[in-house]
């Protein structure tokens, strides 16, 4: 409108001026208008420029949120360096825009000639910090085994990166994936997620009862008459009364509950562990543990380890019923589902020996990718209890004796007894487990186990159906063979450590394998066995009145390790026969002193003669029967002649 106001201004003195005046007004007037029309124009154009500039700015995406889906439900914020963002100007958009565009080429490339796109240019467009992620959670997931174990190994010994690049990991990561990565030594935990939120309870909610609802609600089929026996008594008994006429001791696995009182006037925890006890026998048949994973039994257990993070012993029967279950490949998706991986990982990272092996047995029966032995309940990995690069060239087998443990009979001889007791370098290397800490520091290459067999069923008073022949030497010896046949034992060279009784049955189950064309492998793959103060010829003990008798071994046993036993006499016979024929190497340690059993008596429990094979080299010890399988250090005579021992019976495959 300014505009067309000067215009008709300029015309009107145009008109009105005379010819001369009239031409030199009328172009001093265009030139006028076109100062004008110039300078309107250019502020309208820079005004213009200025607008689509400022909306251009609002209304740009930002493409960075696209990559933040990648973090699933977790936002954290971006920790990149000051000095790489400087970096993200027109070079680094123009490297972006040239990968994309080779990757579309070689992707249409791919197509036409029939040919898999190399993987490595899946994540081109990826930020740099997180292609190493994704690049490894995509070849854990390779058809290829080497590529995958490969992948895991990788992942597993990334220590440099952010904490959500752990949580993108964990919730992107497949099922195998997790549990190679908690078999992997010094693992970041940031690797599992947690297990998931429990939903609340009640106030009156109690975990006695909703235990006992769950053995209530299993079956009594398939199951161990003695299992059926107790597990009965325990969910139908309520009378004081009766409760103290059966008095005594309910064992499992050498772990007992006093039974002196109903269930409902004991403490809970006692109560717990008497029902995590019945259900670690129910876990032991397939169709009783689908059964608990119908019935919510492994959120329960859940909530129970949880709730009793004070009790080592009730979160030990929890993670050995997980072990058991952990053998039917079926479940497996359930367990990791339901959280117990990350609890597992944390586990085999315990300072307890006996927690940590239980996590890793259960994680070893879970990790189908690499392992094909199944670690059944009484068999221990000692070492190794992760995955390892190094080749595992023989097994160390150790059996315990009666009244002894798959761990506590093979601790280092106690503190106190020793001469150096009271010096604080001996308590601080102090070790609960001489085999899982010093035989394997000392031979990597070795599969160390530890078997545990009941020895306590006896200590109830009330009799259970079929105890009797569950105290039998041959029951046992079946019963641990097929243990050691699923885990594997007899595969690969082989050394037999045993102590006491547990040597006698080492003779049982070799006499047995021996008749038995599945087992050859055993017999013929057995290099060497250590024997600890074994009763070859019985025990004196057995010699002793009724009550000392039964106080220390149950009556079968007794029966067995009776001085002269036409049976003992027969399988040491049949053993010396089979050592000379195959070529066994024998060593044997014989105990010295006396062991002190009770206030009032001391007894040679297995004298030199008895200990004596006469195969095979004999070692007297000066200590006593408890001690003889104790070594006091690193540097003691028991354990530099034993691991001179199994070095020596195994130099063929380790030295190659």
């Amino acid at each position: 409108m300014a505009l067309a106001a000067c215009c008709m201004v300029c015309c009107r003195r145009m008109s009105t001026a005379g010819p001369a005046e009239k031409r030199h007004t009328m172009w001093k007037s265009i030139r006028k208008l076109a100062k004008i029309t110039g300078l309107v124009v250019l502020g309208g154009c820079v005004f213009i420029t200025y607008e689509v500039a400022a909306l251009n700015k609002r209304v740009t995406l930002d493409t960075q949120a696209t990559l933040q889906e990648k973090l699933k439900s977790y936002i954290y914020l971006n920790t990149t360096p000051f000095e790489e963002k400087e970096t993200f100007g027109i070079t680094y958009k123009i490297r972006k825009e040239l990968h994309r565009a080779v990757r579309r080429f070689l992707e249409t490339s791919a197509k036409v000639l029939h040919r898999p796109l190399d993987e490595h240019l899946i994540s081109l467009d990826v930020d740099t910090h997180d292609y190493a992620l994704w690049l490894l959670l995509k070849k854990s997931k390779a058809k290829d085994k080497e590529t995958r174990l490969q992948a895991v190994q990788e992942l597993a010994e990334i220590s440099h990166w952010h904490d959500y690049q752990y949580r993108t990991v964990a919730q992107a990561c497949d099922q195998r994936t997790a549990i190679g990565l908690a078999r992997s030594k010094d693992v970041d935990l940031r690797f599992f997620l947690p297990p998931s939120q429990l939903p609340k309870v009640d106030d009156d909610f109690s975990i006695e009862d909703r235990l006992r609802q769950l053995l209530d609600s299993l079956p009594q089929s398939e199951v161990d008459q003695c299992v059926q026996y107790f597990t009965s008594l325990a969910l139908r008994e309520s009378s004081q009364s009766l409760a103290a006429q059966r008095g005594g001791l309910w064992c499992f696995g050498g772990n007992g509950l006093p039974y002196a009182q109903s269930l409902s006037s004991v403490p809970s925890e006692k109560v717990e562990s008497f029902c995590l006890q019945a259900l670690v026998q129910h876990s032991k048949v397939p169709s009783h543990c689908e059964a608990i994973v119908a019935n919510g039994g492994l959120q329960l257990l859940q909530r129970v380890y949880q709730l009793r993070s004070d009790s080592q012993k009730i979160q030990r029967n929890i993670v050995r019923i997980i072990g058991n279950m952990a053998l039917c490949e079926n479940l497996h998706t359930a367990i990791v589902q339901s959280g117990w991986i990350s609890v597992l990982a944390e586990l085999t990272k315990s300072p307890h020996n006996i927690q940590a092996s239980h996590a890793a047995r259960a994680l070893a029966n879970l990790d189908r990718d690499v392992l094909h032995e199944k670690y059944h309940d009484g068999v221990y990995i000692l070492h190794p209890h992760y995955r390892t690069s190094q080749p595992i060239k023989a097994d160390v087998l150790f059996i315990h004796g009666l009244l002894g443990a798959a761990f506590k009979t093979w601790r280092q001889q106690d503190s106190d007894q020793t001469q150096n007791g009271n010096d604080a370098s001996e308590k601080e290397d102090y070790t609960e487990c001489w085999p899982k800490t010093w035989l394997a520091e000392d031979c990597p290459n070795l599969r160390v186990l530890s078997v545990e067999y009941d020895t306590h069923l006896s200590d109830w008073r009330a009799k259970c159906p079929i105890e009797n022949q569950r105290k039998s030497m041959a029951y046992r010896s079946r019963e641990l063979l097929n243990a050691i046949k699923a885990a594997g034992v007899g595969d690969k060279p082989l050394v037999w450590v045993a102590h006491s009784m547990g040597g006698l049955l080492v003779k049982k189950m070799l006499q047995d394998a021996s008749k038995d064309p599945s087992l050859q492998t055993l017999i013929n793959n057995t290099k060497g066995i250590i024997f600890y103060s074994v009763p070859h010829h019985g025990t004196l003990m057995a010699e002793y009145s009724v009550n000392v008798r039964y106080l220390l071994f149950p009556s079968i046993e007794v029966k067995e390790l009776s001085k002269d036993s036409p049976a003992l006499q027969e399988l040491n016979e049949s053993f010396l026969s089979m050592a000379k024929k195959m070529e066994f190497k024998v060593l044997s340690f014989a105990e010295t002193l006396p062991t002190t059993i009770g206030p009032m008596m001391k007894m040679h429990v297995v004298p030199v003669l008895s200990a004596d094979l006469a195969f095979g080299d004999l070692i007297q010890v000066e200590v006593d029967h408890l001690n003889i399988c104790k070594p006091e250090n690193k540097d003691s005579l028991l354990y530099k002649h034993s691991l001179q021992f199994i070095v020596d019976a195994l130099t063929d495959v380790l030295s190659n």
